[in-house]
């Protein structure tokens, strides 16, 4: 088990992919539906093995592990759908396929009762899109 910094390190530089349809039946699965949306750092270009736009996280406080407040989670959208799950992929290379290796996190995208909540499920192309918080409760 991962203690705080841990899943701070593990995490780093990762990427937030929303897709359509009813999230996997866990992390290690391979990812279902359209990807709808990348959220990266300032809505810039992400490739995975490389630092540049990728996710961080704050130190953890009071048991959540928060987005890192200085930096701007935006994306585009990327094809027309309804939003209904994410995954929060790591840095290393992760073609969204089976893999009980690489750190990933998945939940449900919504605008009330999800994991994550968003303004608007209906995604269309080029429509902008903003994280303004993600938070994770992480056990003592």
């Amino acid at each position: 088990m991962l203690g705080t910094d841990g899943f701070q390190t593990a995490m780093a530089n990762g990427v937030l992919r929303w897709y359509t349809g009813a999230q996997p039946a866990n992390a290690d699965q391979a990812a279902t539906g359209t990807l709808l949306c990348e959220i990266t750092e300032s809505g810039g270009a992400f490739a995975h093995d490389s630092p540049t736009n990728g996710l961080n996280f704050d130190s953890p406080a009071s048991g959540l592990i928060s987005k890192a407040t200085a930096e701007a989670w935006e994306g585009v959208g990327l094809a027309v759908g309804v939003a209904g799950w994410f995954r929060f992929c790591a840095n290393p290379s992760d073609t969204g396929g089976v893999s009980t290796t690489l750190a990933r996190i998945d939940g449900t995208l919504g605008k009330t009762g999800a994991d994550l909540y968003v303004a608007n499920v209906n995604i269309v192309v080029s429509s902008p899109q903003i994280v303004q918080q993600f938070d994770i409760g992480l056990p003592a």
